[in-house]
């Protein structure tokens, strides 16, 4: 295991949506702590707050963010391994996105409390509350 990770879970809840490829890439909501586009051959994912989702896009809602606190070095191994192999391990599933500083972990809404706890137990410090903001 890694040394002890500090994280903090962000207010918002988020939603992760699927646009077509060619799709022009919309503008980012206001107020968004965490807001991110990635562009494949085959798609356009953006996950941001659901305040900010069209209804046309296909969407899966309900998931909130644990900010991993950076910056983290890029010399450093196995941080999104520990992370995601100790929420699996507690049952949980995750959407992962990683910045040039730090990672981000997505776990639904009404599994947050648990995947705090997980982290926690294994020697992490998260901070924030679990409540919706």
């Amino acid at each position: 295991m890694l040394k002890s990770l500090r994280l903090t879970v962000i207010p918002q809840t988020y939603a992760v949506c699927r646009l077509t490829p060619g799709e022009p890439l919309p503008p980012p909501p206001e107020q968004a702590d965490l807001w991110a586009a990635v562009r494949t051959a085959d798609e356009l994912s953006l996950v941001l707050p659901e305040a900010g989702v069209d209804p046309a896009w296909r969407t899966e809602t309900g998931w909130r963010a644990l900010k991993v606190i950076g910056p983290l070095d890029f010399s450093l191994t196995g941080i999104l391994a520990d992370l995601s192999t100790i929420l699996a391990n507690a049952g949980l599933s995750i959407f992962a996105i990683s910045t040039f500083d730090t990672d981000y972990i997505l776990v639904r809404q009404d599994k947050l409390g648990r995947a705090v706890e997980a982290l926690r137990a294994a020697g992490h410090a998260v901070c924030g509350t679990v409540d919706a903001g």
